[in-house]
This record gives C-alpha cells, sequence and structure tokens, in this order.
C-alpha cells in the first residue's frame, strides 16, 4: 500500500461517514426504494393506487379514495441488508461489517364520510458502515510532517437512523378525486466513530482549508494548535479521531427533532387510469447533538520521539442536516380487471442540502481537557451533490380472491459525484429489482411481502485523493406488512 492512498483514504473517510450523518444511505441514496411491501413489490410505485396505510410515505391522497366507515390498523418490517466492499491495487479489499438494519412500522387509519386520518410510525431508513479494528483501509497513514504512522487502531463505524410521525388528513372531494395534506414529526440519530490522518487534518486546518476537501477552523485552531505547533510544542500529529457511539440498535448518540409536511392529489383521469402527485417538503430539524463525544489527537511533543494521545471530551453538532425536498408524478392503469400496471417518476434536490456538511465540536472547559479546555472545533467538508431522478415500474396480478403478485423495477440516478464517493458513505446503487405478492386471509385482513435486490454496482474514485479505489455495493430489502380493518 502506497502512502498516497493512505492518506487520500482517511482524508475522504471524513467526508463518507460525515455523509452517513447526513444519510440513511438506502437504495435511492438516502431515501428507501419503495415504503410498505404493496409498492415494494411493483418496483416502489405507489402513487396512484392503494398501497396501505404505507400510503403516508408514498402518496396519503390514496387514504382518500377509501370508502364508508372503516378503520385501519398496519403492522410492518423491513430489513435492510447490504455489501458494501472497497479495494484498492495496493491496499488490498476490506468489508464493512454493517449488513442489518432493521425498520418497523405501526399505523392506524380511521375513514369516515369523505374523510381519512389517523397516524403511522415508521423508520424512513437506516444503514452505516462499520469496519472494526484491524481494517487495513484505516489502519495507517501519513502524519501532518509526512512520515508513516499509525492510526488509532479503534473501530470505524457510522449509523444513522430516521424515522417519522405522520399525521395524514385525507379528503375525497367527489368520486374521481381526493386530496391529503400531512404534518411529519421527524427525528434522526447519528453514531459515529472515525479516524483521519494527520496530513489531511493539516490540509483541513491550514487557512481557508482545501478545495474539494473542505476545512477546519474556529478556536481550537487559530487558539491553541496553530500557536502549539509555530512554538514546537507540536512537533507533528499522527492522527484525529472523533468518537460519538452508543453502539445501540434503535437508538444513535447524536440525536436531532424537527417538522415536515407533504401534499398530494389523486385524480381518477377515466374508469382505468388514475394519477397522483405528492410533494414532501424539506425538513427543519434541529441540529443533530451529543454532550457525550470525544476527539483525539495523536501528537509528538516538543522532545519527544514517541507519539502521544490526547482525548479531550466535549460536545459534538451535526450543523444543518436536513432531507431534502422532493416532488412526486405517478400513474396507474388498470389494463384488466385482474392486472394493475403503475408507474412513479420522483426528482429529489440534493443539491440543496448536500453542498456540505458541517460539524462543530466544543471542549468541556475541564482541566482534564488542558490547553483545549472550552476550544472549538468547526469542520466543514465538501460533498457537491447532485440532484436525483428515481423511475419506478410496476405491475400486480390478482391471482384470485386470496393471492396477487407482484413485480417492478427500480432506476435511481447516482447523486455522488465520482470525485468524492468513498469507502464509507458508497450510495451508488442505481438498479433495483422486486418481487412481491399479498394474501388475504378474509376481506378485513391481509398479509403482503415483498423483496428487492439491487444488483452490485461498482465506481473508480476519479479524483486525486482516491487513487483508483474500487467501492461496490450490493442489497437486498425484506418487507412484510399486515393489514386489519374493522
Amino acid at each position: 500500500m502506497t502512502m498516497p492512498f493512505k492518506r487520500a483514504t482517511l482524508a475522504l473517510c471524513v467526508m463518507g461517514i460525515m455523509g452517513a450523518s447526513a444519510t440513511a444511505q438506502a437504495t435511492n441514496a438516502m431515501n428507501m426504494d419503495a415504503y410498505g411491501a404493496i409498492a415494494g413489490g411493483m418496483g416502489g410505485a405507489g402513487l396512484a393506487h392503494e398501497t396501505g396505510n404505507s400510503a403516508v410515505m408514498n402518496n396519503p391522497a390514496t387514504l382518500g379514495m377509501r370508502r364508508g366507515e372503516v378503520n385501519t390498523v398496519g403492522l410492518g418490517y423491513a430489513l435492510l441488508a447490504p455489501r458494501v466492499t472497497a479495494e484498492h491495487p495496493q491496499a488490498g479489499k476490506d468489508k464493512s461489517r454493517a449488513r442489518t438494519f432493521h425498520m418497523p412500522s405501526v399505523s392506524y387509519i380511521r375513514t369516515q364520510d369523505r374523510f381519512s386520518f389517523g397516524a403511522a410510525v415508521m423508520a424512513q431508513g437506516g444503514m452505516g458502515t462499520d469496519y472494526r479494528t484491524g481494517s487495513s483501509l484505516f489502519s495507517g497513514g501519513t502524519s501532518m510532517m509526512g512520515n508513516m504512522v499509525p492510526l488509532s487502531g479503534e473501530p470505524i463505524k457510522s449509523e444513522l437512523s430516521m424515522g417519522r410521525v405522520m399525521f395524514p388528513l385525507a379528503f375525497r372531494v367527489n368520486d374521481r378525486v381526493a386530496v391529503a395534506a400531512q404534518l411529519d414529526y421527524v427525528w434522526a440519530a447519528l453514531d459515529l466513530q472515525m479516524d483521519f490522518d494527520g496530513q489531511t487534518f493539516g490540509m483541513l486546518a491550514q487557512p481557508g482549508g482545501t478545495p474539494n476537501l473542505g476545512s477546519a477552523s474556529g478556536s481550537m485552531i487559530t487558539e491553541r494548535f496553530q500557536p502549539a505547533v509555530q512554538a514546537g510544542n507540536i512537533q507533528d500529529v499522527s492522527y484525529a479521531r472523533f468518537d460519538f457511539n452508543r453502539d445501540n440498535r434503535f437508538r444513535g448518540e447524536a440525536n436531532g427533532t424537527g417538522l415536515a409536511g407533504k401534499l398530494g392529489i389523486v385524480v381518477k383521469a377515466t374508469d382505468r387510469v388514475t394519477l397522483g402527485a405528492s410533494y414532501h417538503t424539506r425538513t427543519r430539524l434541529d441540529d443533530l447533538s451529543s454532550s457525550s463525544a470525544r476527539l483525539s489527537l495523536g501528537v509528538l511533543p516538543q522532545g519527544s520521539t514517541d507519539f502521544q494521545t490526547q482525548t479531550v471530551s466535549g460536545r459534538i453538532q451535526v450543523n444543518d442536516f436536513q432531507w431534502p425536498e422532493s416532488y412526486h408524478l405517478g400513474v396507474a392503469f388498470q389494463a384488466t380487471d385482474r392486472l394493475l400496471l403503475a408507474g412513479d417518476i420522483r426528482h429529489v434536490l440534493w443539491s440543496d442540502v448536500m453542498k456540505s456538511l458541517d460539524m462543530t465540536f466544543t471542549a468541556d472547559n475541564t482541566p482534564e481537557n488542558g490547553d483545549f479546555a472550552g476550544a472549538q472545533l468547526d469542520t466543514s467538508l465538501t460533498q457537491r451533490w447532485k440532484d436525483q431522478t428515481v423511475i419506478a415500474l410496476g405491475a400486480a396480478y390478482r391471482v384470485n380472491e386470496r393471492w396477487t403478485v407482484r413485480g417492478g423495477t427500480n432506476y435511481a440516478s447516482n447523486p455522488i459525484p465520482d470525485e468524492t464517493v468513498n469507502p464509507l458513505f458508497p450510495a451508488i446503487v442505481q438498479h433495483h429489482l422486486t418481487g412481491g405478492f399479498s394474501y388475504r386471509f378474509s376481506p378485513q385482513s391481509a398479509l403482503h411481502a415483498s423483496l428487492t435486490y439491487a444488483p452490485k454496482a461498482t465506481v473508480t474514485q476519479t479524483g486525486p485523493a482516491f487513487g483508483g479505489t474500487r467501492i461496490s455495493h450490493s442489497q437486498t430489502v425484506y418487507r412484510v406488512n399486515y393489514g386489519y380493518r374493522f
């Protein structure tokens, strides 16, 4: 392994994990390819036909097409199983050990006269990477002064969970039109353990930062670190490490909450053709924060020949992490009494929220933190995501009164430029194949299941930092939903 690769790997390790902090990197970048097993079996298409209570994530206006007075309870579970590998000609191959993410849901919708309303709780997404101790990709790097050095040797991990509590209100205007408005309470939680080498830290900390990488500033740099280096008290830096981790599948260490909303409409254009549209607003989340964070520096003090680790306790904030707004259009065609065809197109404005990722670490003002007590480190990491277009196509065939089978496909453009993609945040999956079924136990209850398979996508990093690293990502998503009406 060459040292330029090592330094670059750790440089983009920062952006990778911070990227994961802003994403529940699923199958359409941040978003899941589908919500609910009905849409999941049809490539994610669900804007213009009934998808059960999962309509709260697809198009809440479809709830308004229900008739009569009925209560619907829904239970759901999704398992996201990604497979991520990174390979370099000199560094070899490594695999992320983060391979299962669990996403439950529960919902209750009441239809009365022309109105449908209720509440739903859903895990919107969850993914990360986990390179445990001993990973060859993150074992060593280049110090600030250009020497080969080991890094912390601790686990490298990122894991984000996102969820929503949703309150839809749908109204059936007439037999052909329904509209909806929805309020979403959103929460996000993040665990983060990351190293980057001293040379990368130096590139970030230089005045103005480094183009296409980012910057590190604040009083920790200008008032503590740089004067110590200039005075010779710090001769070199081997690595810097951020660490805040709860090690809990369902609760992250840094948390934030906020609001979002959705609008939807469904129009039955003909007896066989239905059109649907929805708009999802950008979230308004608080900064993700934790008061139990640590920043570690491997420093070479004046007069010493050995690097020493200085650990600083403090508070971390991931600033202005938001989910982007998106626009959705769909059509459903009842080709025969048994065959339904559906297609959606979605446009997601990633460029508005993923220009850069910003994090602030504020050291506790305690004697244990030494010269860094009370200091602040502001880190800004360049991302430059592009907007994304998603196309979902699917079909459902009703075999008989009990069985319905489904199939579909989903294509999503890759929003991440090749020059910034990295092993810790490979949101590169584009193609998906889906299938599923429903089994109706009675007129009141039914079970729905689906499987999504995303074949391996591979990209080669084209920026100067990664030097030909090949990153691969494939995944499988399993979904089960049960609905009961009374």
